[in-house]
């Protein structure tokens, strides 16, 4: 079996290091080479750190890069750097050496030379080029490199964005294609796609068309820039971007040198003339508005706040080429989207609107179509490839084919055709078969058109993940309006959240209770806290909150307090395993919520924190509870003691947050005996499942804890001064302060006049009566009020 423990990356540059920076989160030993500096002064010719400055300085520029490229920046101490004429032969001890040099085909077999004369028989080798053709860079290498050589593309950043594009050669080994699909998939956390040696192989190919076909569809439909990234984002599942912001943020050179190589290498493209620059995007480039790096492109920043204190962003007028003040985009189709939750529905409302946002997404939509339907088999055999690559490579809610089945294939066919596209063959012999789709779903698998065998096959792969869409066609084993619970099989349920964010109100937390009663009633091995949403939870539902503490429905809100308290402690001392499975945001409430679990299987890519001093509060639902247990446990004889308290107080106090599963760890959000991280988010569900079937053999009910040591006044007088420390530091506001007080006042269990051990239930008491009383409080009714209208935290 093949192990891949040492990485050398050939490269420093920004994908260089960040490539470098992500094999170093998943425990490899890196050895990261680039060129001497040029210029080297005589006398600093054998100072090894000067000549290894090239790459050293670049690893520096990445680790301070936000967002960060590291998990943890500890892992920092897994890379190595060098340089070319020092270090190269140290190759010979690695087990896979990626190239990530300057995009010129002369380098890049320069350098290939010198890593066939020194690479070990059996080493990987691969090139992280977006768009050279992989074959070309063969030529005079051995047949051990041949067969042992691949693309694999990388997208930036290297660590958060999900696609990895493997592109064989046609000597590459299968097993060396085998090895990077799954490598890609379970050791690095990313969406691997078998792609085709051509022009900007698949991801690029019909993201830089589908861009370009918006830039041509803007000035023919009369839209602004504003109006058009409005409708390329979020109204359609897009990023926040957009279009135009997404070239400002990719930088118009890269974006324009694309879409002239492919309009250059595929002179049988039969859209050819949707890449063509338009003159707008010409007048950028020849006064150098290159974007964010140059500071302006198709936006720019006047460096000043209107009344409301937001920065002033002028928009480019692709008439008159001026920069000017657009108003807010008012467009029926937009209007029409905010109203409709559901992406499907949403994105066919806008797709039939008939205003011109409409006509712009669907005149879009509809050359799509028509482009990926052509573009099978040149860049990709499968459907799946493309959808993969568009959602993971350019963050797209749904992949283009995803896209025609959610408007209707049919429907797009005729509307296609009647506006002059033209629709790959293979589409009209798929409906003529009876197939109206291009996927299906059933018992829980999802299924894909192939086109050779003119029939449905089962997604490869997707057996080891569990998409919850995959059982909507089975009747689900509860269901309230905001949660689900699925049988996902071998005695095993999910209960997965459906509430706006996946905030936890009272459909949510009832739902966790009747699951956890049904699996300890049923024949039920454990429970499955997971969902396929962007985000885990965000927290409380804090409208709800709100809404009461403003009528002052003081028993109304301690009730939900301690049916929240209740419900988190019911996840720890069920009579089943509970376990939580994790990504994007696991803030307030659902981080309380995994830290009672039996176990948290936590995408690498998952934030963590105890956010509540944002809105005024402390955590309410166990979690400063769990915090004085997990500092009790922590405690040793002959221990200070002391500086433990402090170091959790200050975690919750200054709503510190883990920007990584790794970090949550150090935060002590995550306990090493109990959760694990899972690099690819898909897995994690899965992954849960797995660990429930393993808990479950053994399992015996927890008893709740009546041991739990606290340090009374003496730790109340140790982070009463941490806590004035941080207004010093101008870390707090007097409101932050009293906030402090009272997190401090549930850790030491009160004013209790020495050490003693205490219930969880009397500390549970504790934190619910402070977080009424922060509830009474006006600053922290006009902080719940900010979030919520503002959607970020208010300093008061």
């Amino acid at each position: 079996m093949r192990r891949i423990n040492k990485v050398a990356v050939l490269g420093s540059g920004v994908m260089g290091s960040g490539i470098a920076c992500h094999l170093a989160n998943i425990g490899l030993q890196v050895l990261m080479l680039d060129i001497l500096p040029k210029d080297l002064p005589e006398a600093k010719k054998n100072d090894k750190s000067a000549r290894n400055s090239v790459a050293d300085m670049a690893l520096a520029a990445s680790v301070k890069s936000k967002p960060a490229p590291l998990y943890d920046a500890a892992f920092l101490s897994r890379i190595t750097t060098g340089n070319f004429e020092d270090d190269f032969p140290k190759i010979k001890d690695y087990d896979w050496v990626i190239e990530v040099v300057v995009e010129r085909l002369d380098i890049k077999k320069q350098v290939f030379e010198k890593v066939d004369q020194y690479r070990r028989r059996g080493t990987l080798v691969t090139s992280n080029t977006s768009g050279i053709p992989i074959h070309l860079m063969l030529e005079d290498r051995s047949d051990d490199f041949r067969q042992h050589f691949c693309g694999t593309h990388f997208f930036n950043p290297p660590r958060y964005m999900r696609l990895l594009e493997i592109i064989p050669t046609k000597e590459t080994s299968r097993e060396v294609i085998d090895f990077f699909m799954h490598y890609g998939d379970v050791f690095l956390g990313k969406q691997t796609v078998l792609a085709k040696d051509t022009p900007a192989f698949i991801a690029n190919r019909v993201g830089v068309y589908a861009m370009a076909k918006i830039y041509q569809l803007t000035t023919e439909i009369g839209l602004t820039i504003n109006e058009v990234d409005a409708l390329t984002g979020p109204a359609i599942g897009r990023p926040n971007t957009g279009t135009f912001r997404l070239g400002d943020l990719v930088g118009h050179d890269t974006a324009a040198k694309v879409i002239q190589g492919i309009k250059d290498n595929c002179p049988n493209d039969e859209q050819a003339s949707a890449f063509d620059i338009p003159k707008y995007l010409d007048f950028l480039l020849k006064n150098n508005f290159l974007g964010n790096k140059t500071g302006q492109g198709f936006y720019k920043k006047t460096g000043e706040k209107d009344e409301k204190g937001k920065p002033v962003v002028l928009a480019l007028n692709l008439e008159t080429l001026q920069y000017e003040q657009n108003p807010k985009p008012s467009l029926p189709s937009l209007a029409a989207a905010k109203q409709i939750e559901d992406l499907g529905k949403r994105v066919k409302a806008v797709f039939s609107s008939e205003d011109k946002g409409g006509e712009l997404v669907r005149r879009s939509l509809l050359g799509l179509f028509a482009y990926v339907s052509n573009r099978i088999p040149e860049i990709a055999n499968h459907v799946y490839s493309i959808d993969d690559a568009l959602r993971a490579g350019f963050a797209w809610d749904l992949g283009p084919f995803e896209y025609w089945d959610a408007i209707g294939v049919q429907k797009s066919v005729e509307l296609a055709e009647a506006q002059g596209e033209k629709i790959g063959q293979w589409v009209h012999d798929m409906l003529a078969a009876g197939c109206p789709t291009f996927y299906k779903r059933e018992g829980g698998k999802q299924f894909y058109y192939d086109i050779k065998s003119k029939g449905y096959q089962e997604v490869p792969g997707t057996e080891a993940f569990i998409i919850l869409d995959n059982y909507r066609d089975k009747k689900p084993v509860y269901q309230n309006p905001d949660a689900t619970l699925h049988d996902i099989g071998e005695g095993v349920l999910c209960l997965e959240f459906q509430s706006k964010a996946n905030t936890m109100g009272e459909g949510v937390l009832r739902g966790l209770n009747d699951a956890i009663k049904i699996a300890e009633e049923g024949e039920w091995k454990g429970l499955v806290l997971g969902n396929n949403g962007k985000n885990f939870s965000v927290g409380a539902n804090l409208m709800m909150l709100a809404m009461m503490a403003y009528e002052q429905e003081w028993e109304q809100l301690d009730f939900a307090v301690k049916l929240f308290q209740n419900t988190t402690m019911r996840c720890r001392y069920s009579g089943i395993p509970v376990v939580a499975a994790t990504q994007g945001y696991v803030f307030g409430g659902g981080c309380e919520t995994i830290m009672h679990c039996d176990a948290a299987m936590c995408a690498a890519e998952s934030y963590i924190g105890l956010v509540e001093v944002g809105v005024g509060l402390l955590p309410g639902g166990g979690g400063t509870k769990e915090f004085a247990v997990r500092a009790s446990d922590a405690f040793f004889e002959g221990d200070v003691q002391i500086p433990t308290l402090v170091e959790k107080f200050k975690t919750i106090a200054l709503a510190s947050v883990a920007t990584s599963a790794h970090e949550g760890f150090r935060h002590g959000y995550l306990q090493p005996k109990k959760d694990a991280v899972v690099l690819n988010s898909l897995r994690n569900i899965a992954e849960a499942k797995q660990k429930v079937l393993e808990l479950a053999d053994n399992y015996v009910q927890p008893i709740q804890r009546q041991d739990v040591t606290v340090l009374g006044r003496s730790g109340l007088a140790a982070l009463y001064v941490a806590a004035n420390e941080l207004k010093l530091g101008n870390y707090a506001s007097d409101h932050d302060i009293k906030i402090a007080k009272k997190i401090a006042f549930v850790l030491c269990g009160g004013d209790l006049t020495g050490d003693q051990q205490v219930s969880e239930q009397y500390l549970l008491d504790l934190e619910r009566e402070a977080f009424l009383s922060l509830c009474g409080e006006q600053k922290t009714l006009e902080r719940i009020q900010y979030m919520l209208t503002n959607n970020k935290p208010l300093r008061n």
